[in-house]
């Protein structure tokens, strides 16, 4: 597509559909999930080590002492690994997105990789493959600088995806 006939899309507010989609459960967890990176979540849950540790002579370092700074890490830790993999989830998907646009909107590149976190692993291997054969035939003919497309790499019959193979030797 020529830079002459592309189509412009005017821009709206950020995600307004989202809004009025949102549920309070999301809202709920985008509150702790910011407020658990925070510096006063830091200093509250140094200051509660802090407690407990002064607590422990009183307490003569009893079972029960013991159990409740453990309950209480492994309850926090429990529910922070949902809401790190939701954030790394969220954030994955934004990425994906963004690139999908780019490839969409760059002349030349393949709009077969767009969406390709869906691709099965040897579709994913296979693709991967074909990029290393055209970074290496870009740079056996000093072509680095040169835009290409995973497009540009030849297949036959025999190999369909173009993967190119070589026998590897560990070791000398």
């Amino acid at each position: 597509m020529s830079a002459s006939t592309t189509t412009h899309v005017a821009a709206t507010a950020p995600c307004s559909i989202d809004d009025k989609h949102r549920s309070h459960g999301h809202s709920l967890a985008e509150l702790i999930t910011y407020w658990t990176g925070s510096q006063q979540a830091f200093w509250l849950a140094a200051g509660s080590i802090v407690i407990w540790l002064l607590l422990g002579p009183f307490t003569r370092y009893s079972d029960t002492w013991q159990l409740t700074i453990n309950t209480g890490t492994s309850i926090i830790t429990f529910l922070m690994v949902f809401l790190i993999q939701r954030t790394q989830n969220r954030d994955t998907r934004a990425m994906h997105l963004k690139l999908n646009e780019l490839i969409a909107a760059a002349e030349g590149a393949s709009n077969r990789l767009i969406n390709a976190e869906d691709l099965d692993d040897e579709t994913m291997y296979k693709l991967y493959h074909r990029f290393q054969t055209l970074a290496h035939t870009f740079s056996e003919h000093g072509e680095m600088s040169r835009a290409g497309s995973v497009e540009e790499v030849p297949t036959d019959e025999n190999n369909p995806a173009g993967v190119e193979h070589h026998d590897v030797t560990v070791g000398s």
